[in-house]
């Protein structure tokens, strides 16, 4: 089932009849383009449009995949001959570079959020509660999970570097397993992040720096084990005298310019 009322399911059949013998300029306007690609997970298929890469999805097959993005974006999906330049770089490395993305559609509030995750390092992790400040609300945690759970273009936007605030992996639009997956293939210490986690550890510093970090932080992986000291939270960190990193920003973000 593809999720919309049969009317609207039956207009979009009629729109793919008649995009098949549009010139290809008005093609690329009328219709999306699907391909399915190698990457960092099994079955893993993108569309894109005239204006850039718009869906990722993981673990569908072709009609499933082509159901989930009409039930979302409400036009015709079709058989692309090649996927755009750029694409299998951008999913290996977790940033697009010059691979444009389509992201009509989103919210503010949800663009913003997506600004924040695709500011997090390659193998580095952030809480929701940091990805919040930096979207320029730092209540909305909550929502934050939210948008990320409709992120159009996961992997792309790497979504799956955001933790819960606890410092627990928390869930992923393509599952829990595949986001513990993705994150130990960019080296991230996995079972030392839920340890710290279960511990009551959200932050740690180093007591010959007197900086401190979020656990996967390139500053904190340097931290000696003799010099480690793990924090509950920043305000803890502080009344023992430490200073918040100034590069994975436990303080507090700037919000992403817009």
């Amino acid at each position: 089932m593809s999720g919309i009322d049969p009317a609207s399911d039956a207009l979009l059949e009629g729109l793919a009849g008649l995009a098949a013998d549009a010139p290809p300029a008005l093609l690329d306007r009328i219709a999306a383009r699907r391909v399915e690609v190698d990457g960092p997970l099994e079955e893993l298929r993108v569309a894109f449009t005239d204006r850039g890469v718009a869906y990722v999805r993981a673990g569908l097959d072709e009609e499933e995949f082509t159901a989930s993005f009409r039930a979302r974006f409400a036009r015709p999906l079709l058989p692309a001959d090649a996927p755009p330049a750029g694409l299998a770089a951008a999913l290996r490395t977790g940033r697009p570079g010059g691979l444009r993305l389509d992201l009509r559609g989103l919210s503010g509030f949800e663009a913003a959020v997506l600004r924040a995750a695709a500011s997090i390092p390659r193998g580095q992790t952030r809480p929701y509660a940091w990805v919040a400040r930096r979207a320029g609300r730092p209540k909305a945690v909550r929502a934050v999970g939210s948008a990320l759970g409709r992120n159009p273009v996961p992997l792309l936007i790497p979504c799956h570097r955001v933790t819960r605030s606890d410092g627990s992996l928390g869930e992923y639009v393509f599952g829990a397993a595949a986001k513990e997956r993705l994150l130990r293939a960019e080296d991230v210490d996995v079972d030392e992040v839920e340890g710290l986690a279960r511990r009551g550890v959200r932050l740690v510093g180093s007591d010959t720096t007197g900086i401190v970090c979020f656990p996967t932080c390139a500053d904190a992986r340097r931290i000696a084990p003799s010099h480690r000291r793990g924090f509950r939270d920043l305000g803890a960190a502080r009344a023992a005298g430490y200073r918040p990193c100034g590069h994975c920003r436990p303080d507090g973000p700037d919000p992403s310019p817009a």
